[in-house]
């Protein structure tokens, strides 16, 4: 395992730097928040990233506390990475860098690669203060968010793994709009650009937001 590089500064940032300043853990984190991953499905949703360097994130971070790693029981018998209690406190951390770096999204780029989970972290900045299971349906793909959650996962791919308290009907274009800060999650809703369906208390709110 290598031996991790520091800025020798007594300054709390810089320490904090030395753990996750190194290109890619902070993604890592962001595909962690969704609950424990396999290297090979970290691998597809990190696109760009090598398999070894990937490799060699994933080691620092189990040497950092950041992460874990575990067998799952038969018959999935696969090796799963998750954050540790320490990695989950990142959240805030990347939703505050989310939201700093909202304006420098633009349009996207050709060679931009999008998965519909990456809208999940705006999405949370944006139903902050609510609490329920959401369920989010873009034409990429179905994504769910744990609103509120204080422990484990706060999204996840696919359906909601029950029946959610509010299910959300997008664009990504309003999920992007939504990311840079130009619309309101209210604003969108009153526009007809999120359908809001369900009958949980959380889904009656935004309709009537």
């Amino acid at each position: 395992m290598s031996r991790r590089r520091s800025y020798d500064q007594y300054c709390s940032a810089a320490r904090a730097l030395d753990v996750v300043g190194d290109r890619w853990t902070l993604l890592i984190v962001r595909e962690l928040l969704a609950g424990p991953r396999r290297y090979t499905d970290l691998h597809a949703d990190l696109p760009g990233v090598s398999t070894d360097v990937l490799a060699s994130r994933l080691k620092d971070m189990e040497r950092d506390g950041l992460a874990g790693r575990r067998r799952l029981p038969p018959p999935g018998a696969a090796y799963v990475y998750e954050l540790t209690g320490r990695g989950r406190q990142l959240l805030p951390v990347l939703q505050a860098l989310g939201a700093w770096g909202q304006a420098e999204l633009g349009a996207r780029r050709p060679t931009d690669a999008v998965r519909a989970h990456w809208f999940a972290l705006p999405l949370l900045r944006a139903l902050e203060g609510e609490e329920g299971l959401v369920e989010v349906r873009l034409e990429e793909g179905d994504f769910h968010l744990f609103v509120g959650a204080q422990e484990g996962p706060v999204y996840g791919d696919g359906p909601a793994p029950g029946e959610p308290d509010a299910r959300l009907v997008l664009d990504v274009d309003t999920c992007t709009a939504l990311a840079q800060g130009e619309l309101g999650l209210p604003e969108a809703v009153r526009a007809g650009r999120i359908d809001v369906g369900g009958d949980g208390t959380l889904a009656k709110a935004l309709r009537e937001a």
